[in-house]
Formats: C-alpha cells, structure tokens, sequence
C-alpha cells in the first residue's frame, strides 16, 4: 500500500493500490503517493494543461491523460506498460526533433525535465530528421535569455505570468506545426516587457527556453538535480 492518508479512496496503478482524496487526479495521487507517471507540462500549482501527451494511461482499458482526470475509488490503471512507454518515447523524439536540443552545449542539462525523461524511458535516438527550425535567441532584458529553440509549448511559463505574476508577460500564437512562444509586447522582445527575474516565470520552465543570464554552467554538469538519481527513484524518495 502506498503512503497513507487521512479520508482517502484508493485505485490501481500497475497493480498497487494508491490513496487519493477527493479532487485529486490520478498524477497527482501517483506523484503523492512516489509513483512515477512521465510527464512535462504539469506542475503541482498550475492547471493541468494535457499538452504534452506524456501522462497517458489505460483507465479500465481507455486512454486518458492522468493530470486531468479525477482519480475515482476502484480504477484500474496502467501506466508503465511496454506498450504506453513506446508511444512516450515517439512523442519524446518528436519533441527533440522539432526544437534544437543540442544537451551537451545546453546550459539546462541535467536540470532539463525532457532529457531526464528521455533518459529515464531508455529513449536511443531521434529516428526522425530533424527540424532544426530557424528560431530566435532573445538577450534583450538585463536580466535573463530567451533561447526559442528549446521551447515545448508546455504553457507553464504563459500561466505562471498570468495566474503568479499577474503580467501576462507571453502567449501561444499559431496553429499545429506553426504554434509558438510569444512575448507579449510592441517589439515582441523581453527587453520591452515589465518581467523580472523574481518572477515565477522564470523559473517554471522545464527546459531551456528561459535561463538567467551571468550564472552559465555554475553548477557543473554532473553534479545537478537529474545527474545523480533517475526520475522514478526521485518519485518514491520524496514521497517517503
């Protein structure tokens, strides 16, 4: 049984009961509880976005994106299916190849939710060829870098300015293939924009799109958040 909790029901994860209380949805009663689900575009504080795809389970035989549905006493999920795990790796290899993902040369390896992923779902390749889209790099504020070609459009920076900031510092503009990172001002760049790197935009980032600038490789790589321990283990360690 997984950590026990006042008032709670219980579903089936991969075969091992999970308490949740009421409201909770299944990612975050797996996350509760130290079971890991893959996923990006969630964080606990923001509304479930289901952008990325990565969170997708079998509820009772169907699919459905854990960080939206409500956990319900009884439900029989799978998540770390051979199966579901193959389809996790296709959209993490679109998601490389549709950016510029270069990780040995990028400030975020080893704190880059998309590379411990891709690491810890044993992704071996890109298998697609690759984009390499014509974006910007934006070093126009003081204080901090925008580096467009790493963004997943995962949303979390456009509702941490508008829901935390109260600034609505950016956007998500176009269709499909075109969709893309906005900044909200007449000049389209940071530097014209009232954000600051207290911000909680700045931070909430699962990649490398928003960096503070003059603090570059301070932590050398292989001494950060996802070099010493995998996802999954870092689940089950803070839930315990």
């Amino acid at each position: 049984m997984a950590n026990t909790r006042y008032d709670s029901d219980c579903f089936s994860l991969d075969g091992v009961d999970v308490e949740f209380q009421s409201g909770e949805t299944i990612l975050q009663a797996a996350t509760q509880a130290g079971r890991f689900i893959p996923h990006l575009c969630s964080r606990p504080g923001f509304h479930p976005g289901a952008s990325c795809r990565l969170c997708v389970v079998k509820v009772n035989g169907r699919y459905a994106s854990a960080c939206t549905l409500k956990a319900t006493a009884g439900l029989e999920v799978e998540s770390r299916t051979s199966e579901l795990d193959h389809h996790r790796r296709t959209l993490l290899r679109m998601l490389f190849i549709e950016g510029n993902h270069f990780c040995p040369s990028c400030e975020k390896s080893g704190d880059c939710l998309l590379q411990a992923t891709a690491y810890q779902l044993e992704m071996r390749g890109p298998r697609f060829e690759e984009f390499y889209p014509n974006r910007q790099v934006d070093a126009t504020h003081p204080d901090i870098l925008l580096d467009f070609n790493r963004c997943i459009l995962c949303g979390l920076c456009v509702q941490a300015s508008q829901d935390v900031d109260g600034k609505n510092i950016f956007a998500i503009g176009g269709y499909g293939i075109d969709s893309h990172l906005i900044v909200n001002s007449v000049s389209g760049k940071l530097g014209d924009t009232n954000m600051a790197l207290t911000d909680r935009a700045a931070h909430v980032c699962p990649v490398g799109v928003i960096l503070p600038k003059r603090v570059g490789f301070a932590v050398p790589i292989g001494e950060r958040t996802y070099d010493a321990q995998p996802l999954a283990s870092m689940a089950e360690e803070k839930a315990n």
